[in-house]
């Protein structure tokens, strides 16, 4: 999530950049002095693995899972994109592009970088550039979401810059996939579950958030985040296991929805009652036929703040379901989730983002001047928390 139009307005904060990483175990931080990771693995402690302060404002910053590549853009230079191995403080290899580079997406076999009018997909392997999307509508948030999973490896990006079509592009075969016509009006988020099965979308008008099966596009779920005013939807995101959905706006709510069909209604007036309504909607206008068919949130999130740029995680940190939210104020808010009452989530823990801290702490201090070869000697393909190897390193 760029935070940089909101870094002079956030109380002072430093931040030009979070993402959290693909399992949501740690947090990427990007700021006008480097960028640094924390881990996610307790509540009531933030802990910084890592701060390299050799980047001035770096504005992207994409750690691969929990190995040791990150892909980082800085404002200084924002058509170059630097993979480096943050453990060894080394640069693996960079690459440049024509236009300024809005987005980097990583799994464990693309890289994608996004740029207003084209994506370059490059496999993570080697870096080389497999295939390029080109002439696609102007983007210039860099909207485009990468499933996670090894077997569903999609790409969704916008088909249209006037209206809310997805494009869906298979990122190993190197085809389109499916092009979904979304919503009525421009999309503004989207998010794929970790299974790469489903893909969550919401417009600029943000008053419905809807779940796509990948790569049909069917539609699964519909969603209503509030009928009273338009917002900007800032971040949609899923839970692990694909239950939950989050999303979070420039509004002081975020909203927490749960994907299950309804159980069949028992044989009691209540029951009978709803299936007269339902069976209803079919003599009534379509707007009104959502409003009936629309789900509403689970459990919501009331921030300490309105208006900031934020972007949500769900996570389960100690055994307990979380809500974790990174926002342009620099402080990470941490919720729980009552997973069978939902409700009002409970804010437990809020955590500076301006620690200090410099050098790597997780398991090795960062050993400076290795050379690329030794890099490249000490990675192993199929260890979890190593990354594939890069061997590619051009201008």
């Amino acid at each position: 999530m760029n935070l940089a139009s909101q870094s002079g307005d956030a109380g002072g904060s430093q931040l030009l950049f979070a993402n959290f990483n693909q399992d949501n175990t740690s947090l990427a931080v990007g700021t006008k002095s480097g960028y640094k990771f924390f881990s996610l693995s307790s509540v009531d402690k933030l802990e910084q693995i890592y701060e390299c302060t050799d980047t001035e404002d770096v504005c992207i910053v994409e750690r691969l899972f929990s190995s040791s590549l990150v892909a980082i853009v800085s404002l200084k230079a924002p058509r170059k994109l630097k993979v480096c191995h943050f453990k060894k403080g080394t640069e693996i290899c960079n690459y440049s592009y024509s236009n300024t580079i809005l987005a980097v997406k990583l799994n464990r076999q693309r890289l994608i970088v996004c740029l207003e009018e084209s994506l370059y997909i490059h496999n993570i392997r080697d870096m080389k550039v497999l295939h390029t999307i080109r002439e696609t509508p102007p983007n210039p948030s860099g909207l485009c979401a990468l499933s996670i999973s090894n077997d569903n490896c999609y790409l969704a990006y916008p088909g249209s810059a006037t209206i809310g079509e997805v494009q869906v592009f298979d990122t190993v075969n190197l085809r389109a996939a499916n092009m979904i016509p979304a919503h009525d009006s421009p999309l503004a988020a989207l998010a794929f579950d970790a299974s790469g099965t489903k893909l969550a979308t919401a417009s600029e008008k943000g008053t419905v958030i809807r779940v796509f099966s990948i790569p049909e596009g069917q539609k699964l779920f519909e969603f209503r985040r509030g009928v009273k005013r338009c917002v900007s939807i800032c971040s949609l995101a899923f839970s692990m296991e694909g239950l939950y959905l989050s999303a979070s706006s420039n509004t002081e709510t975020v909203h927490i929805f749960k994907l299950e069909t309804p159980a069949e209604e028992p044989t009691t007036w209540g029951g009978y009652l709803g299936k007269v309504l339902m069976a209803s909607t079919t003599y009534l206008p379509a707007q009104v036929t959502e409003m009936f068919t629309q789900g509403r949130a689970f459990a919501t999130v009331r921030l300490p703040f309105c208006g900031h740029k934020n972007i949500c995680a769900l996570a389960v940190i100690q055994k307990i379901p979380r809500l974790l939210v990174a926002a342009a104020d620099g402080y990470l808010y941490l919720y729980n989730l009552d997973p069978q009452e939902g409700g009002e989530c409970t804010l437990m823990k809020q955590h500076s983002l301006d620690l200090r801290f410099l050098g790597y702490c997780e398991e090795q201090g960062a050993v400076g001047g290795a050379g690329l070869e030794d890099d490249l000697n000490d990675l192993r393909l199929e260890e979890e928390n190593e990354q594939p190897p890069l061997i590619l390193e051009t201008d």
